[in-house]
């Protein structure tokens, strides 16, 4: 690429007042091809970093007075929230064409500002600051200052810029992920159900479950809001979950009603069930403070939760199989089965990383009273997070 004469400098600065023209009549070009330094009467001096022509004229759109005393404001509030940060990195992003409709100034303008120090042990000024101007023409500034003396780039679409970018890009997103207000996930719970504190009218069987085979499956769509403020570890989980309970009978038992009653007794002589079992699906709102604790990257590390839950009973069917006339059969009836509508109970949870594991407890009787075996549903497992 040729090297760029002094106009270079009256181009990119051509929207300048006039005074300002004067104090830029000694530029400078050093050993680079795509570098531009341009030396001030008040020592101070700004390095221009182009590929061509190209570039500099799309800077001329802004008037450069305008554009640093926009840069200084920005800066000075990130600056600011830099000091009362406890992070070691803070970016924020403004938006002067929304602000200042009609006017000639970027769309964006992100500055992530770095301090030796946090909290109470932050400098004074930023030790470094990095200003990255739209998306369009990927100008970037970056202040400096070391041991009085400041420096300040400008860069226009060079690679030398863009793993600077990039890096407070991902932190940025780090920094949001670790603060955001309300974490959004979808989780499936995997367990078994067991029916506990079993009573039965006299001459009645209690419900004797396979173990392995009552399986619960619950679909998760969680909302953890944060309280406390930011950086906060408490939250408080709710949304909405379709839970799927499965009661699978052991010892050739099924349920049926009779007279209105749901009972479990042996199948009909002759009769050997392969399976038989009460499916029941409900949805459920639970209400469980839960401390989250965040690694560095704002990815959940380890989770303690306990708090309550309802629900409320969409539907139920019975399902039996048994080997007839050399076939299979299955026979499957639909219905209440005397079963509590609505249901309450209590739950908790602890987790680490990517899995959690999960025990729920009703507190109300599974079949309403004396119409049923009276028993309370326990369903423990695992949950699987996205």
């Amino acid at each position: 690429m040729k090297r760029f004469p002094v106009l270079v400098a009256a181009l990119l600065l051509g929207t300048a007042t006039a005074g300002q023209a004067k104090t830029l009549a000694r530029p400078t070009t050093v050993a680079n091809d795509d570098t531009i330094v341009v030396k001030l009467p008040n020592q101070a001096s700004m390095t221009l970093y182009v590929k061509n022509k190209a570039q500099l004229r799309e800077l001329r759109q802004y008037k450069l007075d305008s554009l640093l005393v926009l840069l200084d404001g920005y800066i000075s509030q990130a600056e600011a929230a830099g000091k009362n940060s406890k992070a070691e990195q803070v970016t924020m992003e403004f938006y002067p064409a929304k602000e200042q409709p009609g006017k000639q100034v970027p769309e964006q303008i992100r500055i992530t500002v770095r301090n030796q120090g946090t909290g109470a042990k932050a400098t004074k000024s930023a030790d470094h600051v990095d200003v990255t101007l739209g998306r369009v023409f990927g100008v970037s500034v970056e202040e400096s200052t070391d041991g009085g003396s400041d420096h300040v780039s400008v860069r226009v679409g060079t690679s030398a810029a863009s793993d600077s970018v990039r890096n407070a890009e991902r932190k940025a997103k780090q920094e949001e992920r670790r603060n955001r207000a309300v974490h959004s996930n979808f989780d499936i719970d995997l367990g078994v159900n067991a029916l506990v504190n079993k009573s039965v009218p006299q001459n009645q069987f209690a419900p004797d479950l396979r173990p392995i085979a009552s399986r619960y499956l619950s679909l998760n769509w969680h909302y953890d809001v944060r309280v406390g403020g930011k950086g906060s570890p408490l939250f408080l989980r709710t949304g909405p979950e379709v839970a799927f309970n499965n009661y699978m009978l052991d010892n050739n038992y099924q349920f049926v009603n009779t007279n209105g009653v749901t009972t479990i007794v042996k199948a009909d002589a002759g009769r050997n069930l392969e399976k038989s079992k009460l499916a029941v699906t409900s949805i459920n709102l639970p209400l469980m403070p839960m401390l989250n604790f965040q690694d560095k990257k704002g990815k959940d590390a380890f989770r303690l939760g306990a708090g309550g839950f309802i629900g409320y009973r969409l539907g139920s069917h019975t399902k039996i199989k048994y080997e007839a006339d050399g076939g299979t059969k299955k026979d499957k009836d639909r219905g209440s089965y005397n079963l509590e509508d609505f249901q309450y109970g209590v739950q908790g949870i602890v987790g680490i990383r990517g899995i959690d594991l999960f025990v729920k407890y009703n507190l109300n009787d599974t079949f309403k009273s004396n119409r049923g075996p009276q028993a309370q549903t326990l369903s423990f497992g695992f949950s699987l997070l996205n």
